[in-house]
Formats: C-alpha cells, sequence, structure tokens
C-alpha cells in the first residue's frame, strides 16, 4: 500500500476517512484497515514523516511476504527470449511463460510476465522513422507458412499461400490466398490491377 504514509497525514490532519479515501484515491475499507494497523503498531504522523516505505510498511503490517517474494523472482532474459522469437516461426510469448514457469513454479504470472517483456521491448528497441511519399513504395512477400483450405462438398484439402502487399504511406494492405509461391501468381495478382 503506497499511499500509507499519505493516510496517516491526512489522518493526523483531522480528515475522516470518506475525505482519505476521497483525496487518496483508494476504498474506505483500506483507509480503515490502515489506520487500524498504525493504531495496534502505536504508530502516529509526525514519527513517520521521514521513514522510507518499507520501514513503514514493516512496522505496520509486520514482513510483507508479497514483497520479498517479488524480489526473489529470477528475472527472465527478455534477450535471450527475443532471440528464440524471432529464430523460431511458431514459437509464442505464451509457450515461453510455460516453459519459464516449469522452470520456475513461484515465478510472474502470464500477464505480468507480458507486461514485463513488452516494458523491456520498449526500452530496448531503436525506432528509425521513416517518411514514405504516396505511392511510391509497396513491400510484397508471403505471410507464414500455408494454409488449408478445405473444398466443399467433396472434402479435398489443398495447402494454400497468404500473399500479402502493403503500400507505404497509407499501410494500406492487400491479402490473398495462392495455390503456389511461383513468379506466375503474383504477374496474375499484378495483372489483376493490385
Amino acid at each position: 500500500m503506497r499511499k500509507t504514509r499519505e493516510i496517516l497525514r491526512l489522518h493526523f490532519l483531522g480528515l475522516k476517512q470518506r475525505q482519505i479515501a476521497r483525496s487518496c484515491s483508494i476504498a474506505q475499507s483500506t483507509v480503515n484497515a490502515c489506520l487500524q494497523a498504525a493504531k495496534a503498531a502505536g504508530v502516529t504522523w509526525p514519527e513517520v514523516a521521514n521513514w522510507d516505505y518499507l520501514k513503514l510498511e514493516s512496522a505496520l503490517f509486520g514482513e510483507l511476504p508479497s514483497a520479498v517474494a517479488r524480489r526473489q523472482k529470477p528475472a527472465p532474459d527478455f534477450a535471450v527470449i527475443e532471440r528464440e522469437l524471432q529464430s523460431h516461426e511458431h514459437l509464442t510469448l505464451q509457450l515461453v511463460w510455460e516453459e519459464y514457469r516449469q522452470a520456475h513454479p513461484e515465478s510472474y504470472a502470464y500477464n505480468r510476465f507480458c507486461d514485463l517483456y513488452r516494458e523491456w521491448s520498449q526500452r530496448s528497441k531503436v525506432v528509425l522513422r521513416q517518411e514514405h511519399v504516396a505511392g511510391e513504395k509497396l513491400w510484397v512477400d508471403y505471410a507464414g507458412g500455408t494454409v488449408p483450405i478445405h473444398k466443399n462438398g467433396t472434402g479435398e484439402v489443398r495447402q494454400a499461400s497468404i500473399f500479402v502487399a502493403v503500400l507505404g504511406c497509407s499501410s494500406y494492405t492487400y491479402a490473398e490466398a495462392t495455390w503456389s509461391e511461383e513468379l506466375q501468381q503474383l504477374d496474375r495478382i499484378s495483372r489483376s490491377g493490385l
């Protein structure tokens, strides 16, 4: 509870619990629990004004197991994770997290793991802004592996590749399933007026 010091200060100034809760944007029950803990520990505002967060929390609530557990969780090596994600086509962040969780059962939950990865990724990536003139550039490629196409009636299954083209300025995207990745398929698509 990071607002403990502010709760004690406002209580010392004479505000009611409802006013403190509104001022700190927390529930009134949280304010009540903090004030009860302070009363039980014999802690008052003037004496804790210069205490750091951990000292105040330990005085009121004892040793915080969640804080201790958070400090002891092994940090994932996101640089290695990013290299693995880039080198293995079908590897997902969820699969990486499941492997990490097997190795460290008391580690981060999936949502927290993803948040930490996203934060790391935003800090570590260098961004180069590029200006594109409208109609000047078009990127084309086939996306990922093939996808199965099922024929109605017969149930025949054929594999199709997904052709993708993106305009540089607008990011307008065109996608089409093709039976092969041969050059003649691209000629047919370009003649159709992409």
